[in-house]
């Protein structure tokens, strides 16, 4: 049949969608990037259509292509977990884990759950994607997400990761207090200098600040704006004394301990729900699986 395509040709596109060109889906594939160039063009020639775009600097689908990857992507992901699954009766978990999260995750949550998951299933390929907006996790070939608080689709379920609860609180270096003043209160902040984090979407994170009941919206000098996927470089030059930053507790815990940064108000701060780990219903693979696992157990001992 003209229109037949063999499913280990369609593995093919799908990889080369998830490495992003023809010669990172060879090294991944272990085949000539000729071959995969070559299983591309079959594709089409069966198909009777192109299904990808093609320049010397990137590659795009096709509406067709599209609206093929959508049809053949959890067909295709529902087989190799079923293979997974076979496989590993008995045996190890193996494979390969993908990841998208949000760059406030990565100095502290994420490193500890790794290292078990890393010590516990050692024949797992994990790769960890940072962005910072919510994502179709499953069109970009990720297994699972991690987000705050977002709104998930319906198809997706979630579950804590990390403590339930953070804390946001300030902080700044001696040296800048000493120069510039210690605030005695949330409006004198407007006069401070202040480390600040955008949004992809161009959304600046507000300064939320709480204390017996009384909430407070502050809007101080923006003497440095950093994109929100920086979001823990930011200590560095709150170190450096370029002015006043608003950011997790638990990442200040070493800066205070070692009188590099100290606490600013600190009976005014803001609470934000913790992490949660998101994937589709519908199926979860052996390595996400145990990853969920991993998760389910760590919650109960906070």
């Amino acid at each position: 049949m003209k229109n037949s395509v063999s499913p280990d040709d369609l593995s093919v596109l799908l990889t080369v969608l998830r490495e992003g060109g023809f010669r990172a889906a060879s090294r991944r594939l272990g085949i000539a990037p000729s071959n995969v160039s070559a299983t591309i063009t079959r594709i089409e020639a069966q198909l009777g259509t192109p299904v990808l775009r093609r320049t010397t600097r990137s590659l795009h689908l096709t509406d067709a292509g599209q609206l093929l990857v959508d049809r053949v992507r959890p067909l295709l992901s529902a087989l190799e977990t079923a293979c997974h699954e076979v496989a590993t009766l008995g045996g190890q978990v193996q494979g390969r884990l993908k990841l998208n999260v949000p760059g406030a995750v990565m100095p502290d949550i994420l490193p500890s759950l790794l290292a078990q998951y890393r010590a516990s299933h050692p024949n797992v390929e994990v790769e960890v994607v940072v962005e910072s907006g919510l994502i179709d996790i499953v069109a970009a070939g990720c297994d699972a997400g991690i987000r705050y608080g977002s709104v998930l689709e319906q198809d997706m379920i979630s579950i804590p990761i990390g403590p339930p609860r953070q804390q946001v609180v300030l902080a700044a270096s001696p040296a800048y207090l000493e120069t510039r003043g210690v605030p005695q209160a949330p409006e004198d902040l407007t006069g401070h200098d202040a480390i600040r984090y955008r949004l992809d979407d161009g959304t600046m994170l507000p300064w939320l600040l709480q204390n017996k009941g009384q909430s407070v919206r502050v809007e101080p000098n923006d003497a440095l704006i950093l994109s929100v996927g920086a979001l823990n470089t930011g200590l560095k030059y709150a170190q450096a004394g370029l002015g006043i930053i608003h950011t997790f507790h638990n990442w200040l815990r070493d800066d205070f301990d070692a009188r590099r940064l100290v606490p600013v108000l600190p009976d005014w701060r803001s609470e934000i729900e913790g992490p949660r780990l998101y994937y589709p219903s519908r199926f979860a693979p052996a390595p996400l699986r145990a990853l969920i696992e991993i998760c389910q157990r760590e919650t109960k001992k906070l």
